[in-house]
């Protein structure tokens, strides 16, 4: 080690290095006598080694925080008002419907199933008797005149006067229902020189009764009840389009309005078909509604409901068995038979086409 050495690592120059100054005219340079940092790397190698400043305290924050409620108001913007306001409309819907309802919805103040319309009495002799049932009783002629309700509506062309026979339209099906007391056999007809070109043919008009007589709003929705069609051999009743003349005399036309009707006489159910062509004004629902209801009308008088029935609930729905062809208001059924069951009591209800509406 040399002399210079000798006088200790923190000595990085001699005095005469320095310009001949004495080196405590250096007090602040590394290595200076009057330094007061050790040999080694400072923290901060920019720092002048002045004292740091305190830092000034924090502000104290002046805004509130903010609830989970503000957060989502503030994400969803105006959603998060809609949504509680859609809610509260939907359950006022609601509780209106429920509140509302048909009255013949209620049991005991609490909301329950809708009833279906009822029936009359059934009779268990649909043989023995050869009247026409199903046709309002002799009148004088003048009550058509007064009930435009039972006028034949516009529409398409009809057969006027058919042969006064009939032929079976092919076809078989298996039971429907389950028949715990009856199982009824019926055929479809169709009376001869009778054009069912218009509405689809002889086989389109067999598979409407059909299908209507299967339907679980039909008369199978009683488990006494089945049918099955067959086309030869014995039947219980023979459900027979038939012209406007010939059903006339199957019928009658005391009233002067077109009529369907059964007639045990003949084993028939005879349906109008000029009537299954146009319908009527006041049943308010579409053609084929009403070709079920006619089939589901007359199929009734068949079976053994024999009287027909009133409107029960002002605003409900028709029975089946009420003669909606003239009218689906007690007091144009009552102005054909002042004397019958129906009351002209001001109740209209509205067109139903089956037994069991609302299975």
């Amino acid at each position: 080690m040399s002399a210079d050495d000798s006088r200790g690592y923190g000595y990085l120059a001699s005095e005469d290095d320095r310009d001949g100054r004495d080196p405590e005219d250096f007090p602040r340079e590394v290595g200076g006598r009057g330094s007061h940092q050790p040999l080694r790397a400072q923290w901060d190698p920019t720092s002048r080694a002045e004292p740091r400043r305190p830092r000034a305290p924090r502000p104290a924050r002046q805004a509130k925080k903010q609830s989970k409620l503000g957060k989502f108001a503030a994400v969803y913007g105006w959603r998060a008002y809609a949504i509680p306001i859609l809610l509260v409309v939907t359950a006022l819907v609601v509780f209106d419907a429920v509140r509302t309802g048909d009255p013949s919805t209620t049991t005991a103040g609490s909301p329950t199933q809708p009833a279906d319309p009822g029936f009359g009495a059934l009779s268990t002799d649909t043989g023995g008797s050869t009247d026409v049932i199903g046709v309002p009783p002799a009148a004088d002629g003048n009550f058509a005149a007064s009930i435009p309700s039972g006028e034949l509506p516009d529409g398409g062309a009809y057969t006027v006067q058919g042969a006064g026979t009939w032929h079976t339209v092919p076809g078989n099906s298996a039971q429907v229902g389950q028949g715990t007391e009856r199982v009824f056999t019926y055929s479809v007809e169709v009376e001869d020189g009778v054009d069912t070109v218009g509405f689809g043919g002889e086989e389109s008009f067999g598979r409407l009764v059909d299908q209507t007589l299967a339907n679980p709003k039909s008369w199978t929705n009683d488990p006494r009840f089945a049918f099955r069609r067959v086309d030869s051999g014995d039947v219980d009743f023979r459900i027979s389009l038939t012209s406007q003349m010939t059903i006339r005399d199957a019928c009658g036309y005391d009233i002067q309005l077109e009529v369907s009707c059964y007639n045990p006489g003949i084993e028939r159910v005879v349906l109008n078909e000029p009537r299954w062509v146009r319908g009527a004004i006041a049943y308010q629902g579409d053609i084929g509604s009403y070709r079920q209801y006619q089939i589901n009308h007359e199929v009734g008088h068949a079976i053994g409901y024999q009287q027909h029935q009133p409107c029960e609930t002002d605003g409900g729905l028709a029975p089946v068995m009420m003669q909606q062809t003239f009218g689906t208001a007690n007091d144009d059924i009552a102005r054909l038979d002042p004397a019958g069951v129906v009351p002209m009591d001001g109740k209209t209800c509205r067109f139903n086409p089956w037994p069991y509406p609302r299975s």
